[in-house]
């Protein structure tokens, strides 16, 4: 398989996957073409034209020719600079030479405009029932206190030294996050846990979170109790990174009881707590784990691929090739 084709692939998965349905990405899409054609020429110059196709920011192929042969990967939640040079030293053997790193957290410019992503929580919590005009202002906030954050960050450390030695290198972060967050969503809604155990009764089912357990990393609430009930459910895991700490008074007067997430600081936890929301947290690097699965799922329904995990993850096939 073609790299660009795999990322295509991925970007594919990620709509397909968005809650805010394709038809609002398609709009997205078209906006910022129109943008785009409004640039002058100088301006273009150093425009990236993967925005005119691809609505994640942080989901990018960061180093490496688009027409390289994928054939066996080497992914990780984190992959920096230590897990590039394992990558390169696997490289010694031939037999099992490794053609692509993926990361799920972005590096390079795919981290430079994580904020980009970061819209998407508005339109999530508007569908959850929060007032468009107050989820976007919640949002610019935080999306402003984020790029900021960003700034001074040294972001292509990673890539460097993946463009050094010869490793073609990309990251499926909200892409991947999108998928997770569906899958949840979809099984909650099937399902309809009545009370908090039952939440985590279903997140144990699942293997990446079951792996978790195992290492002594189980879902768990952390606000609310067991007996709790669920009330409506909104799955808290895409769009770049966490959002305002000042939204949950309007997740609980919309209608929300209990958020599902993958991390909470303890900021944000308080908040939830104030506004007498259940919060169970999920866990993160499992899963950070099933979105990326749930994508490669995805990119192996057009060919098998080869992959070692490190970092965090774990490669678990959820496709029947019997």
């Amino acid at each position: 398989m073609k790299l660009m084709d795999l990322y295509k692939t991925v970007i594919e998965t990620g709509i397909a996957n968005d809650l805010r349905g394709r038809e609002e990405i398609e709009r997205l899409l078209a906006e910022e073409k129109k943008r785009y054609e409004k640039l002058e020429e100088e301006e273009r110059e150093f425009y990236d034209q993967d925005r005119l196709f691809n609505p994640f920011s942080d989901t990018r192929i960061l180093t490496g020719d688009p027409e390289t042969e994928v054939r066996r990967i080497i992914v990780g939640i984190d992959m920096e600079v230590g897990e590039v040079l394992l990558a390169y030293l696997l490289n010694k053997d031939q037999r099992k030479k490794i053609d692509l790193i993926i990361a799920h957290h972005p590096e390079g410019y795919a981290l430079t405009r994580l904020f980009d992503v970061m819209k998407l929580q508005a339109d999530l919590l508007t569908l959850s029932g929060v007032t468009v005009s107050v989820a976007e202002k919640l949002m610019e906030k935080r999306i402003g206190e984020v790029e900021r954050r960003l700034m001074p960050v040294n972001h292509n450390r990673a890539v460097d030294v993946a463009r050094l030695l010869g490793l073609p290198m990309m990251s499926i972060h909200t892409a991947a996050d999108n998928c997770v967050t569906n899958y949840l969503t979809k099984l909650f809604e099937k399902e309809k846990p009545a009370k908090l155990k039952d939440v985590l009764k279903l997140l144990k089912t699942i293997p990446e979170y079951r792996k978790s357990v195992a290492l002594q990393l189980p879902p768990k609430i952390v606000s609310g109790s067991e007996e709790n009930r669920c009330g409506k459910i909104f799955v808290d895991m895409t769009g770049g990174t966490e959002g305002s700490k000042e939204v949950f008074e309007k997740f609980a007067s919309s209608g929300v009881s209990t958020l599902v997430g993958m991390h909470i600081s303890e900021e944000h936890l308080e908040n939830a707590k104030k506004a007498n929301l259940n919060v169970i947290i999920a866990g993160h690097i499992s899963s950070d784990t099933l979105g990326l699965n749930l994508v490669l799922d995805e990119v192996e329904k057009k060919e098998k691929l080869d992959f070692t995990s490190v970092s965090g993850f774990e490669r678990i096939r959820r496709l029947d090739r019997s």
